[in-house]
């Protein structure tokens, strides 16, 4: 009857995890749906897994020291599957997106599903959420009124633990779950993981300040580099400082434009018979070339907050030339290079 029990709510754990996340992430769910077995069930749970997180980091209602517990208790549950089970009850006051309420109200399937995770797998999802939790439980109490970066190195800092940590993820899963993806590979792409992650991050922060701003309470851009141009975190978003933000945006959209260059050099060095993964990272690698060219090219000073966003017609042809140039590392820098310059929609 036990048994009958555990592979009922184990079953039941798949089912969610999988039905959920399309209604969480548009992009990622696209990706993840192409690894295979084990790979792919371990990056659909690690990646709910990162979004629960994200959804207490992102809750403006919440006080940090709130924030902080809920943060403690979501660590310990990787450990004990009583804590996890308990878990939901302890976020039914939270208000907010629906898809993300219902994810973190059913965190105790998420956890199911990690624990049906090979061993060694469940080492590597352990140890790289948990960093990325512990980042940020250390930033929401270092801001309690809504993150306020300081500098470029309190930056990379942050995205450190918010992507960094989800590179290092990714690539040690690849290690322990792709044959063709020896030792050597394994480090070339060790070297190079922390980019691609944190390049895809910084578009998203680019795209999304004014948002992150207003809905969140928190702003990545650096006080420092603000006030380089003359406005600061309580004056960017103010209308007649359009254009001195825009100017200060400037030097993050070349950080973004050199950590996607970066990106490429990862992409490209996973092996070709890597073929899944190939296209799992190159799909969002894409997508944020697209989304910074859009963001560089259609932001004018009167208007620097612009939602950005690509159309579904280019995601779907990004979608199909990036299977046809998966097995060519030079089809594949040819596309990257085509996306850099313009709007690839066709059909």
């Amino acid at each position: 009857m036990a048994q009958q029990q555990h592979d009922a709510r184990a079953q039941q754990a798949r089912e969610f995890t999988r039905e959920v996340l399309p209604t969480v992430s548009r992009t990622f769910a696209l990706s993840i749906r192409l690894l295979p077995g084990d790979l792919g069930a371990a990056v659909r749970c690690a990646y709910l897994l990162c979004r629960i997180a994200d959804t207490i980091e992102d809750e403006p209602a919440l006080a940090a020291e709130e924030k902080a517990a809920l943060f403690e208790e979501l660590t310990r549950a990787f450990d004990d599957p009583r804590l996890a089970d308990e878990f939901p009850a302890r976020t039914a006051f939270l208000r907010g997106n629906a898809a993300y309420l219902r994810l973190i109200r059913n965190a105790d399937l998420v956890f199911v599903a990690y624990r049906e995770l090979p061993e060694r797998t469940r080492g590597f999802v352990r140890h790289w959420v948990r960093e990325m939790i512990g980042g940020m439980r250390k930033f929401v109490l270092a801001y309690p009124r809504g993150v306020r970066i300081q500098s470029l190195d309190e930056y990379k800092e942050y995205c450190y633990y918010v992507a960094g940590t989800v590179g290092y993820l990714l690539t040690d899963l690849w290690h322990e779950h792709a044959p063709c993806i020896g030792t050597r590979s394994y480090e070339t792409l060790r070297s190079r993981c922390r980019a691609f992650a944190e390049a895809l991050q910084t578009v998203n922060i680019l795209k999304d300040v004014a948002q992150d701003a207003t809905d969140e309470n928190s702003i990545y851009i650096p006080e420092q580099l603000l006030r380089a141009h003359g406005i600061t975190h309580d004056t960017m978003l103010a209308a007649d400082c359009a254009q001195e933000h825009r100017a200060a945006l400037g030097a993050m959209i070349q950080l973004a434009w050199h950590d996607l260059d970066e990106a490429t050099g990862y992409l490209l060095a996973i092996p070709r018979r890597a073929m899944a993964i190939r296209l799992f990272c190159a799909l969002p690698l894409l997508f944020a070339y697209a989304t910074l060219r859009d963001l560089t090219s259609n932001a004018t000073p009167a208007q620097p907050l612009q939602v950005v966003k690509i159309s579904r017609a280019e995601v779907k042809s990004l979608t199909v030339l990036s299977f046809v140039s998966v097995f060519s590392n030079r089809g594949m820098a040819s596309l990257v290079r085509r996306t850099r310059r313009k709007r690839l929609a066709f059909g």
